[in-house]
């Protein structure tokens, strides 16, 4: 009985030992980061890490994009403490920016369990402090500040926060950044530092998430890995139709559910209830009675009890439902379900598209209409469901809406345009005047070589 102890703790020495080399051959980690990852539990590397850490740590400029969970943050921490070998100085030399205070301070606490360096100096900048005191606390010094980007501009701009020396800069969660509108911060910070090494680790990659990076990753390696779990939970077959924002919605909703012999008996899922009445208006215009509502904010609408009153209805084609307002969601049945809005907690989302009897023929299509912002919960639910959503193709005839922005954007051009008053000195070309063909136009002064190029080709061409 006294020798089991002894035999146990070597075979947990040698499985530390494996441990330990299968982290120390992949990669040029210090040896006290090597022991602190593996006292926190983590025996082996993740996808993630075994193909972004190595080039993180030589100095790479990455973008990596995986799924919650799948070792993002551990990442970034490690190749944060892997660049501070000694004792620090407290002047910044990196900074990690995250979206709200709870990500800055999960960000935190991961530092707190992986770093034994305890000269390095962490100070964290976010709203549930006074600017005051995030001055003073980077006052008494700073090697690794961790931040969300409104309040760390707030400080840069009140000259509390040294960027001089900062040669490490990274956005974590920048799908959530772009969500919460704090991509100006992000991009003046970034542009403020000088040379630097800079990281984006996101769930997702989209056009909001590209233009935002693009004025300071110059050609950055992107890795992308699609852990998908084993198990596969029994949902109806689902299509994503990526759209680029509400207005188009509306329209790729109205193109299928004005086609009676396609599209049959329908729900539409909403968040809200204000959500819901804009979708009933748009609808009920062409299907008039053959669209209700569960709790309608108002009584003016048509509306059911229940999904059970809709479900025996032959009259009825569509039911709006919002996520909001409680009422069961037993779409068992119904052959088409539309999410026009993706629920926050996704498991809402899975109980509206769980297959309760698999062995029967599967005639109900679950179709799922996404903006960019959206994307990274699409993920998460590929990540709970085990299954990738097929990605369909809008139809040539949807009208494709013009964001909010761009329609101001472009009024305020044509109020301008009023606005200008024409210059009496001004040339006004008469009637006898004609206008250039664009290939006749001179735009640019050619080369002799490349006239002669352009002349071989009208000969030849």
């Amino acid at each position: 009985m006294k020798q089991f102890p002894k035999a146990g703790w070597f075979w947990y020495l040698c499985a530390l030992y494996i441990f330990e080399m299968a982290w120390a051959e992949k990669f040029k980690l210090n040896k006290q980061l090597i022991k602190s990852v593996l006292e926190a539990g983590f025996n082996t590397p993740k996808e993630i890490q075994l193909k972004t850490l190595n080039r993180i740590i030589g100095g790479q400029d990455v973008v990596a994009i995986g799924a919650e969970g799948c070792g993002k943050t551990t990442v970034l921490v490690l190749a944060t403490l892997n660049r501070f070998k000694h004792s620090a100085d407290g002047v910044p030399k990196a900074l990690i920016l995250a979206p709200d205070q709870e990500k800055v301070f999960e960000l935190l606490a991961q530092f707190d369990r992986l770093n034994r360096n305890k000269t390095i100096r962490l100070v964290s900048l976010h709203p549930g402090q006074t600017t005051e005191q995030n001055m003073d606390d980077l006052a008494e010094g700073a090697d690794i500040v961790v931040a969300t980007p409104d309040r760390a501009r707030a400080i840069y701009l009140k000259l509390g926060l040294n960027l001089n020396k900062v040669d490490f800069f990274a956005v974590d969660d920048a799908q959530l950044i772009v969500k919460k509108g704090l991509q100006l911060p992000v991009v003046e910070l970034a542009n403020s530092i000088g040379r630097a090494q800079r990281l984006i680790f996101t769930e997702v990659m989209h056009a909001r998430l590209e233009k935002m990076i693009a004025p300071f990753m110059l050609q950055p390696a992107t890795i992308e890995v699609e852990e998908m779990p084993d198990e596969q939970l029994p949902v109806h077959p689902q299509m994503l139709y990526h759209v680029p924002n509400f207005g188009t919605k509306l329209n790729l909703l109205n193109l299928f559910l004005h086609d009676e012999e396609l599209i049959t008996k329908t729900v539409v899922f909403t968040n809200t209830r204000l959500t819901a009445e804009t979708v009933y208006k748009s609808l009920s215009n062409k299907l008039r009675k053959a669209v209700v509502m569960i709790n309608p904010l108002s009584f003016e609408y048509n509306k059911v009890n229940n999904i059970e009153e809709f479900k025996i209805d032959g009259s009825l084609r569509v039911l709006i439902v919002a996520n909001e307002s409680g009422a069961e969601s037993d779409v068992t049945g119904i052959p088409f379900i539309i999410h026009l809005d993706l629920p926050a907690e996704k498991e809402i989302y899975i109980q509206h598209i769980e297959n309760h009897n698999i062995d029967a023929d599967d005639e109900t299509l679950a179709l799922t209409f996404a903006t960019d912002l959206e994307l990274d919960q699409v993920r998460r639910i590929e990540q709970a469901t085990g299954q990738k959503m097929q990605r369909a193709e809008l139809p040539e005839d949807l009208v494709i809406e013009k964001d909010r922005k761009q329609k101001e954007e472009e009024k305020e051009q044509a109020k301008a345009k009023k606005h200008i008053k024409p210059d009496p000195n001004q040339y006004v070309p008469g009637e006898a005047f004609h206008e250039k063909k664009p290939e006749n136009s001179k735009t640019y002064n050619y080369s002799s070589g490349t006239k002669a190029k352009m002349n071989m080709k009208k000969k030849h061409g």
